[in-house]
Parts: structure tokens; C-alpha cells; sequence
């Protein structure tokens, strides 16, 4: 299986609800690393597996929505522990969207699966890995 990796980072701030939580339940801050693997079982006639410059792309566009911002005042988070494996979710879904349209500089169809893991710390990540098609 062939990947391909691209990085970026953003800085956020949130809390969370439930005493699981301990302090983490106060309003904290957190600088996220985030990776975003794609997968092909083969390369294509280019001999790639997508477009860098494209994914690392749409990758910027997933997260400047949440660079610098309260998570808790977000919308589209409303009474979600955002977490650090909720937002592995959260960024798979978008880049699944884009990889699936054909918009990471190849055929949706000919990718195999999706991995986001965020970093947020040098000792703590989470991930979430998915296929792209049912079928592959």
C-alpha cells in the first residue's frame, strides 16, 4: 500500500464536560499537529499516489475554520466535546469528501483509505482511519 503524508497545525482552545475530565473540564488551550495520510494500492500514470500540493491544500482548508478560535463557541460543535479523536473524525470526514470528488489530483475510485492523526502533545495522539469506498 502506497501513503502519502502532509502535515499542518493549528491552535485552539476548548473545554470539556465530565468529570472524566478533571481540569480539561476548565478552558484550555492546545496547539494540534495534524497528519493527514491518504492511501493507493497503486500509483498512477504520474506515479503518484495524489497530488502533495493539492492535499496539503485541502488540508489548510479544513482547519483555518478552527486556527485561533474557542471550539466551544463554534456552531457546528454545539454541546460536543470536541476531543482530540472527535476532530480525527471531523478532519477524515472533509478530506473523504475532497479525496472522493476527485479534488486531491486523482480519481476518487482509485484511492483506497484515509488516515487523520492529531498530535497534541510530544507524548499523546489520536487517529482515526477509515477505507474510502465500502468495497476496497
Amino acid at each position: 500500500m502506497y501513503a502519502v503524508e502532509v502535515r499542518d497545525h493549528i491552535m485552539i482552545a476548548h473545554s470539556f464536560k465530565g468529570e472524566v475530565f478533571g481540569p480539561a473540564q476548565k478552558l484550555h488551550g492546545a496547539t494540534f499537529v495534524v497528519d493527514a495520510a491518504v492511501y493507493a494500492e497503486t500509483l498512477d500514470e504520474n506515479a503518484i499516489v495524489i497530488d502533495i500540493g493539492r492535499a496539503h491544500e485541502v488540508l489548510k482548508s479544513l482547519l483555518a475554520p478552527l486556527n485561533y478560535k474557542n471550539l466551544d463557541e463554534e456552531p457546528a460543535f454545539k454541546g460536543q466535546n470536541t476531543t482530540t479523536e472527535f476532530l480525527t473524525k471531523y478532519l477524515f470526514d472533509g478530506l473523504a469528501k475532497a479525496a472522493r470528488a476527485g479534488e486531491l489530483g486523482r480519481d476518487g475510485k482509485q484511492l483506497h483509505a484515509i488516515r487523520i492523526e492529531i498530535a497534541e502533545s510530544h507524548v499523546a495522539r489520536a487517529s482515526y482511519e477509515s477505507k474510502l469506498w465500502p468495497d476496497n
